[in-house]
């Protein structure tokens, strides 16, 4: 055979193996399936492998942010959590704290150069300082305000019911001053002369001055005459201004006033019988402060500090002891019920519309005393009040009582 030959025979052999179909071994579309299901199953379980990761990192995350200065609620739990892993607790809020100072109750305060209303607003008082008293003026005309005594006397502020007037002064360089219990009047005493006005948008007007005997000073008003006070506390008696009148005689057994009654009878102090014990009594303003009724079981101090309720039935005055009581003036009788109320008084007595009195104790600290819880047996207790320097006390502002017929 030829070299030719063989080569065609071998082309031939070979061309008819090529196309005579063989069975193969495998599959290769099964394999490429089962290398799709098996490529699809691991990227599953990479997945769910990467969300469980991040599932844990989420969940610190939380408790990170729910922690104890967090703001978050509460943090959720995940199982699969990384060990060591504890909810964080929930967030408590921080107990209220307590506001500094006394709560105010329809009673206005002086606070360290400050006019601390009792609705909450706030005044500087500028130029006005040293205060001993303060009272509100009717109709909401403001304020006056005393000062204490100096070398140089006392002065008397009014304050403008707004924000938009300073301080005036209205009196300077006087001996004594003293006020309405409406802010209405004005007595005062500058030298040898008694002087007492109206008071309107404050303006002093229609003054009436006499010639004073020595040493008398004005300490309060009974509608619109002045009571006056012999020095060292040697008696009292009353000036009728409106008639031009010249001073009454002087009572000697009438030691203090601490205020009216609805009924225009005053409440007082007054030393009865030959021992001349000290005893609340009724005083008639109208036939020279004699006394109509009194009582002498409450055993009241001589130093004349205290106040009548607005309705005329409670007396709050220092004890004996050093305690002040509250007195039922209902029935002032033989022996008229008192009740311990708390620390003494230092200073004047402000009672509230609401009936409340306040007073500052020998502490500078602000006392209120509530006549239904004293009946309950309950005491006083002070209350610190905030923005005061070392040397100076709070003053309680004695507010209008009730408004004058026709206001």
């Amino acid at each position: 055979m030829g070299e030719d030959e063989l080569e065609r025979a071998l082309r031939d052999t070979l061309s008819r193996q090529v196309a005579t179909p063989r069975p193969l071994g495998v599959d290769p579309a099964g394999a490429a399936l089962r290398r799709a299901r098996r490529t699809g199953r691991r990227r599953a379980l990479t997945g769910l492998a990467l969300a469980g990761v991040a599932t844990v990192l989420v969940t610190a995350g939380m408790a990170q942010v729910t922690g104890p200065t967090g703001t978050g609620g509460t943090p959720t739990v995940v199982l699969g959590d990384p060990p060591g892993f504890t909810p964080a607790p929930l967030p408590t809020d921080p107990a209220p704290t307590a506001r500094s100072g006394p709560v105010r109750a329809g009673i206005d305060l002086l606070v360290g150069g400050w006019l601390e209303g009792s609705g909450g607003e706030r005044r500087a008082l500028t130029g006005v300082d040293g205060v001993e008293r303060a009272q509100r003026v009717h109709d909401q005309g403001g304020w006056l305000v005393t000062s204490k005594a100096t070398a140089a006397g006392r002065t008397l502020w009014w304050v403008p019911p707004t924000d938009r007037g300073t301080p005036q002064v209205m009196l300077a360089a006087a001996d004594a001053v003293a006020i309405s219990a409406d802010g209405r009047q004005v007595a005062w005493r500058d030298g040898a002369e008694l002087i007492a006005a109206g008071v309107v948008a404050g303006q002093l007007i229609a003054p009436v001055r006499v010639t004073a005997p020595t040493g008398v000073v004005p300490v309060g008003f009974s509608g619109d005459d002045v009571l006056l006070r012999q020095p060292d506390l040697g008696g009292m008696s009353v000036w009728r201004r409106a008639g031009g009148g010249l001073p009454s005689s002087t009572n000697p057994d009438v030691r203090a006033v601490y205020g009216a009654r609805p009924d225009g009878r005053l409440v007082g102090l007054a030393t009865v019988g030959a021992a001349r014990q000290p005893c609340l009594a009724l005083l008639d303003p109208a036939r020279g402060l004699a006394p109509v009724r009194t009582g002498c079981g409450a055993q009241p101090a001589v130093d004349g500090l205290g106040g009548v309720s607005p309705d005329g039935r409670w007396l709050l005055v220092n004890g004996t002891g050093r305690t002040a009581q509250l007195v039922d003036l209902t029935d002032l009788g033989a022996s008229p019920a008192a009740h311990p109320a708390g620390p003494a008084l230092v200073g004047a007595v402000a009672w509230s519309r609401a009936g409340v009195a306040f007073h500052v104790d020998a502490a500078g600290e602000l006392v209120r005393v509530e006549p239904e819880r004293v009946l309950a047996g309950e005491q006083p207790t002070p209350s610190a009040v905030s923005g005061l320097t070392t040397d100076a006390r709070p003053v309680v502002v004695a507010d209008v009582p009730t408004l004058p017929d026709g206001a």
